[in-house]
């Protein structure tokens, strides 16, 4: 007997069942399953969260999400009060969640990182960015109350 959608379907209507469907660079499983469609770098969705670009890169081992919480003012600066920003950057860590990682990029960018190891499905991946988004808040609003954090370069 053929694949059927229901009991309206006509005959040789149903020519097949889909085993996954595009989402952009991605394959959805009928059981929601998420993949990466092709090799290569791993496919991302962007995404902004109070104004700092914030990325979900799908990994083999699962999900790496990352967020540019801010910047610190280089040297050539004007005025930029380097100590401050720095102390500010050092109190981060008591403020991420357990497991999650924080960066100085080298052209100054302040990066937050979490990793999980659950293979994601597509609502699974929209669930972890918004906890993860929730999450960073702490952070942000620490970054928030420093003079150089008024001035912010996220890319």
């Amino acid at each position: 007997m053929e694949a059927v959608y229901g009991v309206f379907t006509l005959a040789r209507q149903a020519v097949g069942v889909m085993e996954t469907f595009p989402l952009g660079p991605f394959a959805v499983a009928r059981d929601g399953a998420f993949r990466p469609r092709e090799a290569g770098p791993p496919p991302a969705l962007r995404f902004r969260w109070r104004g700092r670009r914030c990325e979900a890169a799908l990994r083999a081992d699962g999900l790496r999400l990352a967020a540019i919480a801010g910047r610190v003012p280089s040297t050539a600066e004007r005025g930029a009060d380097r100590d401050l920003a720095f102390q500010a950057v050092a109190a981060l860590p008591g403020l991420l969640p357990a497991g999650w990682r924080l960066r100085l990029l080298p052209d100054h960018r302040i990066q937050v990182e979490q990793e999980t190891a659950a293979v994601p499905t597509a609502t699974g991946v929209i669930a972890a960015m918004v906890r993860f988004a929730l999450a960073l808040d702490p952070c942000l609003d620490r970054l928030e109350q420093t003079p150089f954090a008024r001035k912010r370069e996220d890319g």
